[in-house]
């Protein structure tokens, strides 16, 4: 919206600056008229007109396997405690604000426009009317010159009856009946009520205005063939008298300009160029609004000296699960559009473009805690893919279901009765036997459809929607090739070596209780057996970086409104300006509610902030936990 209204703003200055610059001092006024009129329209319409030219780009590419890394989103499952709630998230008032202040103005603005028609509209009606012409004459008691609106003619009742009104002044105002300006006056008028922030509109008004003076007064001219009489009438006619708004008067800017006009002369030639030069004015407009230059490559392959890459032991699981399936690529960087069977492609596409293989799902026990909270929370939930809401889950036991999976809800795809970001899908045994324990084996479908696209595209949910993607695969240019899969069967993996939890948990202390709360262990974590093990739940992923902007930087630093940490340590607010916003690789924002606050951080929002080191430190470690304790509650046993 913003980027549409600056190129629609700089095309309305460029036509403008060009109209007084070089036509306005021209004796080619009803061309001038079509130009104004021209501008507004076409300023409106360049910010959404859009051409791409394809320019091809001859690439030399080495025949060998790139490899390409994966993102897989792992999410702590296993255990709900009570700092992984979803907290409410702060919203942003301001641009509700702006739109109702704006909406307020412009209805003034319209209620003002249609107030002044009305009256306008109401004299016409009320007043005496004589036909004359093409037009209507209507005599008012207000002292007041002639003026025009539609096919109205406003004239002083007195002036009228005694004869006070010249030839010339009925002439000019039938010119303006003649030639509709009022349809140009009242366009532009509501230009002016809808942009009344954009001032450029009230100089495209007067320009409108003078302009139809131009070409009253040119038929008046060549009418009566009296120059000096006509201007010594204006000049005399131009006294202290209202204005109406909406109407076009005679005495409007009886300027110079106006005087010296009637007596200029322009060269056809010296018109005829200058019409011409309109072109490339338009011309580079569109160029540089509406042209986008898209870079086609064209792969030449040259055999590469290193040795192809064999295929591992990944490419032929891939190979089984994807055997005969047609792959449908659509490739926005290199513009690939194409549909082959699998085994067609080579191995550096089945890498690049399909490196998802599904996981073997094993049966997966819903925590006690977390099935307490589905029947509480406005949480989205769904049993075998079928959506229902909490009261029905009360109908269910928790032995009941052998899987569950869990996902993120979209900002966008949240609603008032399931406000938060997550949603569950729980699976009973006979569904997850019949559909998604094999579901590793092959691809369900014989056709896959893949986007490869840049991560600005890929974010946005309408491509989603609309491209019916089994993948998505992004790009940018610091993390070539991630995977961001998007259809509902393509689930990632939450596996976590167990050798790895020794070294990452080690002295840690862990607490399982059975149903009625009561310890049964509490032992560190190497001194847990394999099966206790199993129950601890792998750490949560690395959150995505994420850098702040200018504002948010600036924001974090008001006290009244921000508790500040930095790599985990609380700061004061004003530490901040040690730093900058470019020093700060991942920023989280949360609110805290009114009973969570306290004296030492009566703060609504809490903002952690972390440098690239402190983010390595918290995040991309595997080897060490810092410290705490996990609680784990047994799940009841189901009794026969």
């Amino acid at each position: 919206m913003i980027n549409s209204l600056l190129e629609s703003t700089i095309g309305l200055f460029t036509f403008l600056a060009f109209y007084y610059l070089f036509l306005e001092r021209e004796k080619m006024h009803q061309f001038n008229r079509f130009y104004l009129l021209f501008s507004l329209v076409i300023s409106f319409i360049i910010p959404f007109l859009n051409f791409e030219i394809i320019e091809i780009k001859t690439v030399i590419e080495n025949i060998e396997p790139i490899s390409i890394r994966k993102i897989t989103s792992v999410i702590n499952e296993n255990v709900v405690e009570n700092d992984s709630i979803p907290q409410k998230e702060t919203i942003n008032y301001f641009p509700s604000v702006i739109w109702c202040l704006y909406s307020l103005v412009t209805f003034l603005f319209l209620f003002r426009f249609v107030k002044n028609t009305w009256k306008l509209i109401s004299k016409s009606k009320y007043n005496p009317i004589i036909k004359y012409k093409n037009a209507r004459l209507i005599l008012i008691h207000e002292k007041t010159l002639p003026h025009t609106f539609l096919n109205s003619i406003f004239i002083n009742f007195e002036d009228y009856n005694s004869r006070k009104i010249e030839d010339e002044l009925y002439t000019h105002e039938l010119v303006h009946v003649t030639e509709k300006h009022t349809l140009d006056i009242l366009f532009i008028e509501f230009l002016k009520c809808i942009f009344w922030f954009n001032p450029i509109f009230y100089f495209y008004k007067k320009a409108i205005q003078l302009n139809h003076e131009f070409i009253a007064d040119e038929k008046v001219v060549h009418s009566y063939n009296n120059v000096t009489f006509y201007q010594n009438l204006l000049l005399q006619k131009s006294s202290n008298v209202q204005t109406i708004y909406l109407a076009s008067n005679l005495n409007y800017l009886v300027t110079k300009k106006r005087l010296i006009m009637m007596t200029k002369s322009t060269s056809k030639k010296l018109a005829l160029v200058k019409k011409v030069t309109i072109i490339p004015i338009v011309a580079a407009l569109v160029y540089f609004f509406c042209i986008d230059i898209v870079a086609q490559e064209k792969i030449v392959n040259v055999k590469s000296e290193i040795k192809k890459d064999n295929p591992t032991d990944k490419d032929k699981i891939r190979d089984s699960y994807y055997s005969g399936v047609y792959v449908k690529i659509l490739d926005e960087k290199s513009n690939r559009r194409s549909v082959t069977v699998y085994e067609d492609l080579s191995l550096k596409d089945k890498r690049k473009y399909l490196d998802y293989i599904p996981e073997i799902h094993v049966e997966k026990e819903i925590p006690e805690l977390l099935f307490k909270r589905l029947k509480t929370k406005n949480w989205k939930i769904g049993i075998d893919n079928k959506l229902i809401n909490k009261e029905e889950l009360k109908n269910y036991k928790r032995t009941d279901f052998s899987y569950y999976s869990y996902s993120n809800v979209d900002k966008s795809e949240r609603t008032e009765k399931f406000p938060l970001a997550y949603q569950y899908t729980l699976y009973t045994k006979e569904y997850l036997n019949k559909n998604i324990k094999n579901s590793h084996v092959h691809f369900k479908g014989d056709t896959i459809k893949i986007v490869y696209a840049s991560y600005k595209t890929a974010m946005k949910n309408i491509v989603v929607k609309r491209s019916k993607a089994d993948s998505i695969v992004w790009y940018t240019k610091e993390k070539e090739g991630y995977n961001l899969y998007v259809n509902d069967s393509v689930k990632s993996s939450t596996d976590f070596p167990y050798k790895d939890l020794d070294a990452y948990y080690g002295n840690t202390r862990v607490i399982i209780k059975n149903k009625d709360g009561k310890i049964i262990l509490d032992k560190p974590y190497n001194e847990l057996s394999f099966e206790q093990k199993k129950r601890v739940p792998p750490p949560a992923p690395a959150p995505e970086k994420l850098k702040m902007t200018v504002k948010q930087f600036v924001a974090y630093q008001k006290k009244s409104e921000y508790a500040v940490w930095i790599d985990g340590k609380h700061v004061e607010n004003s530490e901040l300006k040690n730093y900058t916003a470019a020093d700060f690789v991942l920023h989280l924002n949360s609110h805290v509610y009114k009973n969570a606050r306290s004296e030492k951080f009566p703060q609504e929002n809490q903002a952690s902030l972390y440098t690239e080191e402190g983010y390595k430190e918290f995040f991309e470690k595997k080897d060490k936990r810092f410290g705490g304790t996990i609680e784990i509650r047994e799940p009841t046993v189901k009794r026969k």
